[in-house]
């Protein structure tokens, strides 16, 4: 009764009958109908404690989806991690911390903090920033100089100065004759510093000349910088140009300079390993001219890379991914595969694996990268669907896998965009590639599992009607096409944890005791 089976994350791509600019509902797409109709089906949870972040109204995201898939546990994770090491005070007793104090104290240097300004609980968490300033007058710092990314991406595009307000009254409530802290440098997240899987270095060198060198477009404030860029060329808050705060004398306030500490404040890792890098590998980096090269102590919220190590130093401990699918196949001698294009490989390979960037057998699992193209998603909103189809349809035919899986990013890459009209033809482009992937399926009796790991290009607008590029709340599909006779989907309230479990029951082993229950009876 077993089968080899095909696993296929529709990235991005919720399910729910509410119409808030819903794309998913709207689009052209009659494989993704025919598998929630025709074939056993279900939503399952893909946000919230059911990806281990702290309440239910967390959005679930791309890293925390994919550990849940890939682990069939539930695990603390990102913003909860962080928010429990605070409220028990252990992050002020880390040996990063402590270290971060020592050495701007030691060398009269300041402490930066860097990281992206929202309340999104996606990448960082403002409240995790306030709290570690706050914390640094205690510690009896004199300088903090604050380098803010802008968000508009997992919070609403033009809510900036919501966020530079807040920030900007804390410091007025910190500042006296004895501690000063301000912000110094900033930009759009999606132009400067948080570049992923080093699809564009560019944007990481812009932020540390921001950063670091303070040669970025000079300001007097940083409400000044986002006022101006958004009158000179309407950018929303991701795409906002990078800039440098200068004071009265005109230079900046606040470069990064030998003997300061720099803290990363981020705790998703995708979009803090590159400058982590940078930091942590100074001596050797060579994606880019440094032009300096400070002399700092540098650490990050949570260790971004288990396996690199990187960076050496950090605040929080991240969670500790055991008893994985991977490592499951690997011992029962299957043979996997996975694939995606480069936006979301890493998804797919080091977060399906529990945090590791290496395979648990080199033999057993082959990985193969389809490298995105550096344009703006709406651009191009069919993205590589076609060119991962091909290798995964290759995969099938091949007759060598036990277990194939990939993702198609084009609903979250594009749906991020705001674009409404740019995001239903790439919801349509995943649809138009499945039909090819269900024939390979049927032709070589593969069963199919199609799914998605969070929401976004169902809900495209805000409750304002204005353009919503941030994830959603919805549950996501889950469709099993060819599965072996008989399979049934149960009753129960099910999560992306579930996953793994009917992944292992239809290739006919028993699930692994630590993992939650399969899906399929």
């Amino acid at each position: 009764m077993s089968k080899p089976v095909v696993l296929v994350v529709m990235d991005g791509v919720g399910w729910t009958d509410k119409d808030n600019g819903n794309a998913v509902m709207h689009a052209y797409k009659p494989q993704i109908d025919e598998l929630m109709t025709k074939w056993p089906h279900t939503t399952i949870k893909a946000s919230g404690t059911a990806v281990g972040l702290p309440s239910d109204n967390d959005m679930g995201n791309s890293e925390v989806g994919h550990n849940a898939l890939g682990c069939g546990q539930i695990y603390s994770q990102g913003a909860k991690l962080v928010n429990e090491s605070i409220e028990s005070g252990d992050i002020y007793k880390s040996a990063a911390w402590q270290k971060a104090v020592a050495c701007a104290k030691e060398h009269n240097g300041k402490l930066h903090f860097i990281g992206l300004l929202s309340d999104g609980n996606v990448h960082s968490n403002i409240s995790h920033l306030i709290a570690l300033m706050k914390e640094t007058k205690k510690e009896g710092l004199a300088q903090v100089r604050v380098h803010i990314l802008l968000d508009g991406r997992d919070v609403p595009e033009t809510s900036a100065l919501q966020y530079v307000d807040q920030l900007e009254g804390v410091i007025k409530e910190l500042n006296d004759d004895h501690f000063h802290a301000c912000i110094a440098s900033g930009g759009g997240r999606m132009t400067i510093t948080m570049d992923r899987y080093e699809a564009d270095w560019s944007m990481v060198e812009r932020g540390w000349h921001c950063h670091v060198i303070g040669d970025g477009r000079a300001f007097k404030s940083a409400a000044e910088a986002i006022e101006t860029y958004r009158r000179e060329g309407g950018y929303t808050d991701q795409y906002l140009p990078g800039f440098t705060i200068v004071g009265d004398d005109g230079r900046p306030v606040g470069t990064i300079d030998d003997g300061d500490s720099v803290i990363l404040f981020n705790f998703r890792g995708d979009r803090a390993v590159e400058l982590s890098k940078c930091f942590d590998y100074m001596d050797t980096f060579d994606k880019f001219d440094l032009v300096k090269k400070p002399k700092v102590f540098y650490c990050g919220m949570l260790q971004y890379d288990g396996d690199l190590k990187l960076p050496a130093n950090f605040l929080v401990e991240p969670p500790h991914i055991e008893h994985t699918l991977s490592e499951f196949l690997v011992k029962k001698g299957v043979k996997s595969y996975a694939c995606s294009e480069t936006q979301k490989f890493g998804h797919m390979t080091y977060f399906w694996n529990g945090n590791r960037s290496e395979k648990f057998s080199d033999e057993l699992e082959d990985w193969e990268e389809v490298p995105s193209d550096i344009i703006p998603f709406d651009q191009k909103p069919w993205m590589k669907a076609t060119e991962v189809t091909e290798k995964i349809v290759a995969a099938i035919e091949s007759g060598k896998y036990q277990f194939i899986r990939c993702n198609y990013p084009n609903g979250d890459m594009v749906g991020h965009t705001g674009n409404y009209e740019a995001t239903l033809i790439g919801v349509e482009s995943v649809d138009l590639n499945l039909k090819r992937v269900m024939d390979a399926c049927r032709a070589h009796n593969c069963c199919l599992l199609v799914m998605a790991d969070h929401g976004n290009s169902d809900e495209m607008l805000d409750k304002k009607g204005k353009p919503k590029t941030s994830h959603s709340l919805a549950r996501v599909p889950f469709a099993i096409y060819n599965g072996p006779e008989g399979t049934k989907v149960k009753d129960g309230d099910f999560g992306l944890a579930n996953v793994a479990s009917t992944v292992v029951k239809i290739l006919g082993y028993e699930p692994d005791e630590h993992w939650l229950e399969s899906i399929t009876e």
